[in-house]
């Protein structure tokens, strides 16, 4: 589920559209959770649709992992890539503010953290070099995300948090801890350890 302070806007011909924060949402905000609305779908059943509907699945779905896909249910699906993105990835099935999200300002993760399986060009990013997002990217950049995480995470506990209730309960102690201090945050690296254990 996206967080409530966002809405669909025209980007470009060649963008279509993208998510957009509607008022200011602060650093260390859940800006998307995993939820039980979430459609899961494994990749057998999707190989055996037909050609449009398929298109549409993989266009918008990410990799759960291996045989699973996810297609969100609301608007989570039309968040646009960016090699310096404003949201950031991290183990517990939910996504956080990297940064002070500015009324206006487009919603952008990396979707290098998503592992898909093909590789694609993008325009360079103020601060980065990159051009390319490739399937193996979290084996290069999880340090520079879970760093981000980290410093996003400093925040979780003095601002609003609208999705904290979504935080599944497996997550629940843990990100609480993380939050306090207590315990050091847990590498998106771990998620690919799992989901793909070949990676291991």
């Amino acid at each position: 589920m996206m967080h409530p302070d966002t809405e669909i806007r025209f980007v470009s011909e060649e963008i279509g559209v993208g998510l957009f924060a509607t008022k200011l949402i602060p650093k260390g905000t859940i800006t998307w959770i995993k939820d039980e609305l979430d459609i899961i779908l494994k990749k057998e059943y999707i190989e055996s649709l037909d050609d449009a509907r398929k298109k549409v699945i993989y266009k918008y779905a990410y990799e759960d992992n291996d045989i699973e896909y996810v297609l969100n249910w609301d608007h989570a699906k039309y968040i646009n890539h960016s090699f310096n993105p404003n949201i950031v990835d991290t183990a517990y099935d939910f996504e956080l503010a990297a940064r002070d999200i500015q009324p206006g300002e487009q919603l952008t993760c990396d979707y290098g953290t998503l592992g898909g399986d093909e590789k694609f060009e993008s325009p360079p990013a103020e601060g980065s070099s990159r051009t390319r997002v490739y399937s193996n990217d979290y084996l290069t950049y999880y340090k520079e995300w879970d760093n981000m995480a980290k410093e996003a995470f400093k925040y979780f506990n003095k601002v609003d948090q609208p999705l904290k209730y979504l935080i599944h309960e497996k997550f629940i102690d843990k990100v609480n801890a993380v939050a306090n201090g207590t315990e050091p945050i847990d590498s998106i690296l771990t998620l690919w350890n799992y989901d793909h254990p070949e990676n291991s």
